[in-house]
């Protein structure tokens, strides 16, 4: 297993700490997946971009890592990344752009 593949520690504890939440929180995600007709990697850019927007880092990066393998390419996302930059702002784009290169560099 690669650091890219690891679920942070904290999610981890929390999770064990709290397993109902962690419960009712999956479910609610794949409700939210299956409430549409979008396809997998549609729906990654999409939280990939939602995810830049509210400048959540642990966030971007665990929709990089599973936009990997969900078969994206490093650009596909890098694309995804940068359309709202003028919505959000250069600062903000560049930070997350640096956050997923941090999981596009090991994979």
């Amino acid at each position: 297993m690669t650091d890219n593949d690891k679920i942070p520690h904290t999610f981890e504890v929390f999770n064990e700490r709290f397993p109902g939440l962690s419960h009712a929180h999956q479910q609610v995600g794949a409700a939210l997946d299956e409430a549409g007709p979008l396809d997998e990697k549609t729906r990654t850019l999409v939280k990939i971009g939602i995810c830049v927007g509210a400048g959540l880092e642990s966030a971007v990066k665990s929709h990089v890592r599973r936009g990997l393998k969900s078969g994206l390419s490093a650009e596909e996302i890098e694309h995804a990344l940068v359309l709202g930059m003028n919505s959000v702002g250069f600062p903000r784009t560049v930070a997350a752009w640096q956050w997923a290169r941090q999981v596009l560099k090991d994979a």
